[in-house]
């Protein structure tokens, strides 16, 4: 009997890429019947999945096949590192540091550790951070919160992983090459169990002082459970395609332990390769049927804009799952992505907003399938003064700075609980706004060896809370954004998301431009736009920074002080996202100026910006 389900009346078969001998991963097993994730541990499931044809395959920047590693090969080769990385000296439980590049040595790297019983650690590649001694500093950090005993990394970062290892005592520092020199006769793998540790995840949202977050198999293995029989609700016939980074739990665990626990083919395309050519990922999903993907909104966002010629080149009737997650999911992002991508069949109704986070191995909530995604209009007035979500009126409809519309995101994964508290800790009922608390078998161990970060977020009967704000409706979440960034001004809760967003629509400027961040002020906060401006001719920019304050003030009515900067001088996260704390910690520092010289003397003097010294 063939274990494989038809997509729109036609099975996808293999393509041979043009001058290229191999082929993709096959999409489906043609003997080995579909488990959605029953297994205790990684290793057991890695063992089941390799019984099949399915796996991974790899793409390169210019969209051709590299790479074709079966479950079965990867099995192998994990054994295999296993060994060579317990010849090195290293003894059960020692933590593995290893640079989540998107390619196959990865994998054996971190599926080596599970049969070996060590902990990998996933770090990131060098992408989003920023220079080279900041990326030093940023993976010495890693390394020294998990106390690894060794780090493996591509040959070209050795240079930097080198340096970073030396400065904390990591002794065994290997290139993948190296590695596959070593012997593995003479050893005897003990593989994790179900009551084991994972792996450690490094959250985003990790700078200077990294929090781990310890995943055990049982966090794993349920959190996939719930992914794939629950949350996406998949089928044998199901085909991954994903561009995110393999560092990060939306990744890790989306695009690579769970497709593994569900014997599904994913077909990968580096970060990297995404942010010069989005459109490869459009391919990839349209050349193979693909019929789930992922991305944060800023990933549709790029996506949709760098579509030349007619979208009708692409073919994405086969995608029934287009989640976003990993950030504030924007509306109007994935209405110029339907609307722009119509002619390539794709069905809005394939958009599944979801939330999650490290903390809970990554899948919190997840909205319907086959329904079109939801949003919540509220007035902003009660929102911003009373912390309530009240739907908007009629007739303030279509008046920016009264009506926000959020995306509702689901509900909990089965097993798991979500509440909305106050900040006296009170449960809130429906549209009430306030901090969000989750809890259920797929949260972390903890951070690792970190008990007073254990302690700031972990409350009693084991519920944690996320740092994000939101309310409920009828048991399904929406997200308003992280309490740490919210701005308290004259009394009110003013989200810097609106703001962000609305100064990103003024000409000539790009999504992720602004960053919208709270200078204190007494016991009040004052609104600082930054802005990543490209513009030379000094009058032109003073002209951007007049329509930038009118946006705010319309948006948000308040008045803010705009700083032009240069182009990439804003900090985001190891996924992409915005850090506003770190923005404005730069900008405090006079690590991020005003590129104006002009407006610098004529207000400060010269010196920093006039709200870094409370004055304007």
């Amino acid at each position: 009997m063939k274990h494989c389900e038809k997509t729109n009346g036609s099975l996808h078969l293999l393509m041979t890429v043009e001058n290229n001998d191999l082929t993709p991963a096959t999409r489906c097993n043609s003997a080995l019947p579909h488990s959605r994730g029953e297994f205790e541990t990684l290793v057991e499931g890695l063992d089941y999945a390799a019984q099949g044809e399915t796996g991974f395959t790899f793409y390169s920047p210019r969209g051709q096949l590299q790479h074709t590693v079966s479950y079965r090969d990867l099995r192998d080769r994990a054994i295999s590192t296993g060994r060579r990385l317990m010849k090195t000296g290293l003894k059960r439980g020692d933590r593995v540091a290893v640079v989540a590049e998107t390619g196959p040595e990865f994998m054996y790297v971190f599926f080596g550790c599970q049969y070996a019983g060590l902990v990998p650690c996933p770090m990131p590649y060098s992408m989003f951070i920023g220079g080279r001694d900041a990326y030093v500093e940023r993976i010495a950090g890693m390394m020294m919160s998990a106390r690894a005993s060794a780090v493996v990394a591509s040959e070209d970062l050795m240079a930097q992983v080198g340096l970073a290892a030396k400065s904390v005592g990591v002794s065994i520092v290997l290139s993948h090459d190296e590695l596959a020199a070593l012997p593995e006769t003479g050893v005897d793998l003990a593989p994790f169990g179900p009551d084991d540790m994972a792996y450690i995840q490094y959250s985003s949202g990790s700078t200077s002082s990294p929090k781990g977050v310890l995943v055990t198999q049982k966090s794993i293995t349920t959190n996939s459970r719930g992914i794939l029989q629950n949350g996406l609700k998949t089928t044998s016939d199901d085909r991954a395609a994903s561009w995110l980074p393999l560092y990060h739990d939306m990744g890790l665990v989306g695009f690579c332990l769970a497709p593994m626990l569900g014997q599904h083919s994913v077909d990968y395309l580096a970060t990297t390769a995404f942010a010069r050519r989005p459109v490869l990922w459009l391919k990839i999903i349209s050349d193979n049927g693909c019929t789930i993907t992922f991305s944060p909104s800023f990933g549709y966002d790029l996506a949709a804009r760098r579509v030349n010629g007619s979208a009708g080149d692409y073919d994405l009737s086969t995608l029934r799952i287009a989640g976003i997650g990993g950030d504030m999911v924007r509306p109007d992002v994935l209405q110029a992505f339907a609307d722009k991508m119509e002619p390539a069949q794709f069905d809005a109704r394939a958009f599944i907003p979801s939330y999650g986070m490290a903390e809970s191995t990554l899948a919190v909530t997840f909205a319907e399938i086959d329904d079109l995604y939801q949003t919540d209009s509220i007035d902003q007035r009660y929102a911003k003064l009373q912390r309530k979500a009240v739907p908007a009126s009629a007739d303030i409809s279509g008046k920016t700075d009264r009506v926000r519309t959020f995306v509702v995101c689901g509900k909990p994964l089965p097993g798991h609980s979500l509440e909305v508290r106050d900040d006296e800790g009170r449960v809130l009922g429906d549209r009430e706004i306030g901090h969000i608390m989750i809890k259920g078998p797929s949260l972390m161990a903890g951070y690792f060896e970190n008990p007073e970060a254990n302690e700031a977020v972990m409350l009693d009967d084991n519920w944690l809370a996320t740092g994000d704000m939101g309310y409920l409706l009828d048991g399904r979440v929406v997200i308003t954004g992280r309490s740490k960034d919210l701005i308290l001004h004259n009394g009110r809760n003013i989200w810097p998301q609106d703001i962000e967003w609305a100064v990103e629509r003024v000409e000539p400027l790009r999504s992720g431009d602004a960053a919208a961040v709270a200078v204190e002020r007494g016991d009040d906060d004052y609104v600082v736009v930054l802005v990543q401006c490209r513009l030379t001719d000094e009058q032109e920019r003073e002209e951007l920074r007049r329509q930038i304050a009118a946006v705010v003030h319309q948006t948000a009515g308040v008045e803010c002080d705009v700083v032009l900067i240069a182009p990439k001088s804003l900090p985001f996260t190891s996924s992409g996202k915005l850090s506003r704390a770190g923005a404005k910690a730069k900008f405090l520092a006079g690590e991020i100026r005003e590129i104006s010289s002009r407006y610098i003397h004529a207000v400060t003097g010269g010196d920093l910006p006039s709200v870094a010294h409370g004055a304007k």
